[in-house]
């Protein structure tokens, strides 16, 4: 995968770019010159992946404007296969590298909050094992005071269900759910049926190879 680096700038004798009528100036330019072509696509890559970090903006400007050039990028060469190629593949490199980040720190997510399990449960054992051990020592306690902690508790009442089957049905709640079954709907559209509030829509999944 092309290297992030940062974008150098044009040399100050370089023609001006026309401006394109289909949207926004498009800032993703080649020169065209082969032995550039290796720099360009690093340059490519790092200025899509700059344009690709204002799409989390908050600013719903400033995100249309960053998409508004992102499309700009490749519908600006239109009649031109070999810049487009190179456009649409870096855009695919940021894609993957984002996509590839964003597993890595899922990974991370996963084992941090196993660590933080692991952590609260050795806390709520030591926790357990200390009220048991002043608890025994002054059952009548209500209050411990250390040098830099205080241990204090509260008086509450819960309702323990033992066994749920043995209850009659005054002490019951009904709580009933519904939602849509999609596939009995789905297979009932396909067949030609007409169901109100329903619609079936044909997609197409892409995916980066």
């Amino acid at each position: 995968m092309a290297v992030l680096t940062p974008i150098s700038a044009a040399p100050a004798d370089a023609p001006a770019a026309a401006p394109s009528a289909k949207g926004p100036a498009c800032s993703l330019r080649r020169s065209g010159s082969l032995w550039q072509l290796g720099i360009e696509a690093q340059e490519l890559t790092t200025a899509i992946g700059q344009l690709a970090e204002q799409l989390e903006a908050d600013d719903p400007e400033q995100h249309a404007s960053a998409l508004a050039e992102l499309e700009a990028a490749l519908l600006a060469e239109e009649g031109n296969k070999a810049a487009l190629a190179a456009k649409a593949d870096a855009t695919c490199w940021v894609i993957e590298h984002l996509r590839g980040q964003a597993a890595y720190r899922q990974q991370q997510a996963k084992r941090l909050a196993d660590l933080a399990r692991s952590d609260a449960g050795r806390a709520d054992a030591l926790e357990e094992s200390l009220i048991f051990v002043l608890t025994q020592l002054q059952p009548a306690a209500t209050r411990f005071s250390f040098p830099d902690h205080e241990l204090t508790s509260r008086k509450s009442q819960t309702v323990v269900i033992d066994d749920e089957e043995a209850l009659d049905r005054e002490w019951l709640t009904v709580t009933t759910t519904t939602k849509p079954d999609k596939n009995a709907i789905k297979e009932a559209l396909k067949a030609g049926r007409q169901i109100t509030g329903t619609q079936l829509l044909s997609r197409r999944s892409w995916r980066i190879h």
